[in-house]
């Protein structure tokens, strides 16, 4: 095998000889450039040398002894460094030169594309005149790696990265090894493929995997729509043409909120005795 062939994968190579931007490292066969800037320490003519294969930003094959989190077949979590609309996003696998993971292998609203910092699980994939690209793992490929929830495990809160979006909902693996679904009805904004959430298992299912919310606890979610209707009161000089008998359709409309949350939250407030009604209206209480 030629070492082309090997391209996005690791291989034990001797030092033919030494050059003053490097070394050249042979199979007996032929030969490939360690460019000094690829390589943390200096070698002798003759020495072994652990090496991962890829072509520079010229298409020329190279090496280097910082061996990638990833080589061709083997996935792992790497950064996203930056995003090109148009082109993809480009992933830091510890090489001069960065992994492209291409826009067709993204999803199709650029919105819920991943953004520097978030975490994506990839291999390498090389194409016909070996240039190497990243590959997103697919389903099977987290379940391989996953591990099974129990039912004490419900309610708990729980973190991790989103690895796969559609309109439907979007899949999580989590801290735990959790593989999970979140529904879109469990969310208020569609995350990001790469972005790391938080939310609570709201479901175990049989195969092991979860069902995870992502909105607010009950409790904290009636804080926060008090909170909110409060705010608004306030900004009206503390009194609102709102009351608990309003259309839904106008409260939708004003707060974002269903008619029974704007219920709930403003019986939070008239109980603890910061607002009262009269009327149609709600005032601030003095």
């Amino acid at each position: 095998m030629s070492l082309i062939e090997l391209t996005g994968t690791t291989t034990v190579l001797e030092v033919a000889r030494i050059a003053a931007f490097g070394y050249f490292l042979t199979d007996g066969t032929e030969d490939v450039l360690l460019h000094s800037n690829e390589t943390d320490r200096e070698y002798e003519e003759g020495e072994s040398v652990e090496v991962f294969l890829y072509p520079d930003s010229h298409g020329r094959l190279s090496a280097s002894t910082r061996i990638p989190p990833i080589t061709a077949g083997n996935y792992g979590w790497v950064t996203v460094k930056d995003k090109t609309p148009g082109l993809g996003v480009f992933l830091d696998i510890g090489l001069q030169k960065d992994l492209l993971l291409g826009q067709d292998d993204l999803p199709v609203h650029t919105s819920v594309w991943p953004e520097p910092g978030d975490l994506l699980y990839v291999t390498l994939k090389t194409d016909r005149n070996y240039r190497i690209y990243a590959k997103l793992a697919t389903d099977p490929i987290i379940q391989e790696i996953s591990t099974l929830a129990d039912r004490k495990d419900f309610n708990k809160n729980v973190q991790g990265h989103i690895y796969r979006t559609a309109k439907v909902g979007s899949w999580i693996y989590t801290i735990e090894g959790y593989k999970g679904f979140i529904h879109e009805s469990q969310r208020q904004k569609e995350p990001r493929l790469g972005q790391k959430v938080e939310g609570r298992i709201i479901d175990i299912k049989e195969d092991g995997t979860i069902n995870v919310s992502l909105l607010a606890r009950k409790e904290s979610a009636l804080d926060e729509d008090a909170e909110m209707i409060y705010d608004y009161l306030l900004s009206r000089n503390g009194a609102m043409p709102f009351n608990d008998k309003s259309m839904p359709e106008d409260i939708k409309d004003r707060f974002q909120l269903s008619k029974a949350a704007f219920k709930r939250a403003l019986g939070k407030l008239m109980k603890d005795g910061k607002v009262y009604q009269e009327g149609s209206w709600t005032y601030k209480k003095e």
